[in-house]
C-alpha cells in the first residue's frame, strides 16, 4: 500500500497552527526521543482523566494492567496492592521478567495514580530507580497533565534524562476529544469520513439540531466530547422525536447534560446515529515526527453490549480485504496528521462500516483513542508472548471481560488449578487461555481473559462454551 502520508501532514497544519506554542515548548525538556531508549520505564495505568469510569465494576484494579507492558528492570505503579499469585503467574507462567512493584497511597480519586505516585515514598522509589539507572521513561495509559508533572518532579529529584512515551496534554486531547478529532479527519481526508455532525451548546440547542437530523435519518445521538466507551451518548428514535412535546424534549436533553456533568460551555455533538452492527478498531502506534511513519498493528471487531454499544472486548477482525484496505488507508493518514501536531505512542481509531462490506460500503471515523485500552493491551501482551514479529499473523483469539456471579470470592489462584493445562504457556506454546486484569475478581466475579483458537469458531467456543464448563460455571 503506498500512501502519501506527507500530504495528510501538511493537511493538518490548520489545526496545529491553532496550538499554542508556548504551551507545547513546556513539555519538550521531557519529550520522548530516540536517546532514551535502553532506560528502565515506569508504566502506570492512570485512567482518572476519562468521565464516568468509576461506573464500571472494579475500575480501581485496571491499574494493574500496566503489569503487562513491564519488563526485566522495569517499575509499574498503582494504588491498589497487586494480586500475589498473579504476579507469580505474570513471572513464572507468562515469564514477563521481574519488575518492581511501586506502591503509591491513594488521595481522594483511587484512579489517579500518577498524582499518588508524587507522594514522598512513592516519588523517592521512581527517583532511586532513575538514579541507579542514569534516568526513566514514563509510559503512561495516557498523556495527560499529572503525568508530565510527574516526570518533571522524577527529573528534578533524580538528576537524570527523564521522558514521556505520550503525547504532551494539549496534543492528548486533541486526539481524544470528538470535535477536535473530527475536524482532523475532515482536513485530512473529508467530510464524508464521518458520520452527519451538528453541534450545540444549550438544550435549546440541542433540541434543534437533533430535531434538524432526524428529518434525515432513523436514529440520532447526543455524544459529550471526551466520554469513552459510549457512556457519554444518549440515543432517539427519530420517529419518537417528532411526536415529543418540545418542553419534555429540552428538559430530556437537560437531564442527559446533568447526567454526564456538563460544564455549561463545553460543544455538544449531534449525530446520525448509522444503522450498523459493524464497529471495527484499528490499532496504531505513532513515533514522534521524524522518526518513521505511524505503523499499523491490527485491525480488530469490537465486541459490543447493548443499545448504546459499550465496549466488552475485541477479536481479529474477518471483515472483506477491501474494508481492511480502506480501514488501512483512512487510519494512516489520520494517524500522520495526529503525528503532525505531535502525537507519540499507542492510539486507536474506532469506526463504522455502513453498506454492503461485500458490496457497496463507506467507512466512518466514530473517534480516536489516543492512549492505551481494551484491545490495545491485549493485542500487545499476545505479541510479547507469542514473540511475534512485525508482519506475522497472530493465531485466532477473542479477548474481552469475563464476568459471572458464581466467581465473585474466587482467588486467582483458584482460577489457574481450575484451568489446568488450559492455562497458554509461551515456552511450548500449549493452553488456549490468558489470563489479565484480576483485580476485580474476589468482589465482582470479574477478570479478562485471552481465549486462542486455532480457527476464530474455535476461539469463539473457547470463550462462550469452554471456559465456563471449565470453572465449573455450567
Amino acid at each position: 500500500m503506498t500512501l502519501d502520508l506527507e500530504a495528510a501532514r501538511r493537511a493538518a497544519e490548520p489545526l496545529a497552527r491553532r496550538l499554542d506554542p508556548e504551551a507545547l515548548a513546556a513539555y519538550a525538556p521531557l519529550g520522548w526521543h530516540d536517546a532514551l531508549r535502553g532506560l528502565p520505564v515506569l508504566h502506570l495505568d492512570d485512567v482518572s482523566a476519562i468521565p464516568f469510569l468509576v461506573d464500571i465494576e472494579g475500575v480501581e484494579e485496571y491499574q494493574h494492567r500496566a503489569r503487562l507492558r513491564a519488563a526485566r528492570g522495569d517499575l509499574f505503579a498503582a494504588v491498589t496492592a497487586p494480586n500475589e499469585a498473579y504476579e507469580a503467574y505474570c513471572r513464572s507462567r507468562l515469564r514477563l521478567g521481574d519488575v518492581r512493584f511501586v506502591p503509591a497511597p491513594a488521595g481522594d480519586d483511587p484512579l489517579a495514580v500518577a498524582e499518588a505516585c508524587a507522594s514522598e515514598s512513592a516519588l523517592e522509589a521512581i527517583a532511586e530507580r532513575a538514579r541507579d539507572a542514569g534516568g526513566l521513561v514514563l509510559h503512561p495509559y495516557m498523556g495527560i497533565e499529572s503525568v508530565w508533572e510527574l516526570g518533571r518532579l522524577v527529573a528534578e529529584r533524580s538528576g537524570g534524562r527523564v521522558g514521556v512515551l505520550a503525547p504532551p496534554p494539549p496534543i492528548t486531547w486533541t486526539a481524544n476529544d470528538k470535535g477536535s478529532f473530527g475536524e482532523l479527519v475532515s482536513l485530512v481526508l473529508g467530510p464524508s469520513y464521518l458520520v452527519e455532525t451538528l453541534s450545540g451548546d444549550s438544550a435549546e440547542a440541542l433540541a434543534d439540531v437533533l430535531l434538524d437530523l432526524a428529518t434525515r435519518h432513523r436514529r440520532v445521538a447526543l455524544k459529550r466530547l471526551r466520554c469513552a466507551s459510549a457512556m457519554g451518548n444518549a440515543l432517539f428514535e427519530a420517529e419518537e422525536l417528532g411526536a415529543k412535546d418540545r418542553g419534555e424534549f429540552e428538559t430530556e436533553i437537560r437531564a442527559f447534560l446533568e447526567r454526564t456533568e456538563w460544564d455549561g460551555a463545553e460543544e455538544v455533538l449531534a449525530v446520525a446515529w448509522e444503522d450498523t452492527e459493524i464497529s471495527p478498531s484499528t490499532q496504531l502506534w505513532i513515533p514522534p515526527a521524524g522518526g518513521g511513519d505511524p505503523r499499523l498493528d491490527g485491525i480488530y471487531e469490537q465486541i459490543l453490549e447493548g443499545e448504546r454499544g459499550i465496549f466488552v472486548g475485541s477479536r481479529p477482525s474477518g471483515l472483506p480485504a477491501r474494508v481492511h484496505d480502506d480501514l488501512a488507508a483512512s487510519s494512516l493518514r489520520a494517524a500522520a496528521g495526529l503525528q503532525a501536531l505531535g502525537y507519540v505512542g499507542r492510539c486507536s481509531f474506532d469506526f463504522l462500516v455502513v453498506g454492503d462490506p461485500e458490496g457497496d460500503f463507506a467507512v466512518r471515523f466514530v473517534e480516536c483513542n489516543g492512549r492505551w485500552g481494551g484491545t490495545s493491551t491485549p493485542m500487545a501482551l499476545l505479541d510479547r508472548l507469542l514473540d511475534r514479529a512485525d508482519g506475522q499473523p497472530r493465531p485466532p483469539y477473542r479477548a474481552q471481560d469475563f464476568v459471572h456471579e458464581g466467581l465473585a470470592g474466587a482467588d486467582f489462584a483458584e482460577i489457574l488449578a481450575a484451568l489446568g493445562d488450559e492455562v497458554f504457556d509461551p515456552a511450548t506454546g500449549r493452553g488456549r487461555y490468558i489470563l489479565y486484569n484480576v483485580g476485580p475478581l474476589a468482589r465482582f466475579g470479574k477478570l479478562d481473559v485471552i481465549a486462542l483458537g486455532d480457527s476464530r469458531p474455535q476461539a469463539e467456543a473457547a470463550m462462550e462454551e469452554d471456559l465456563p464448563r471449565l470453572l465449573g460455571l455450567r
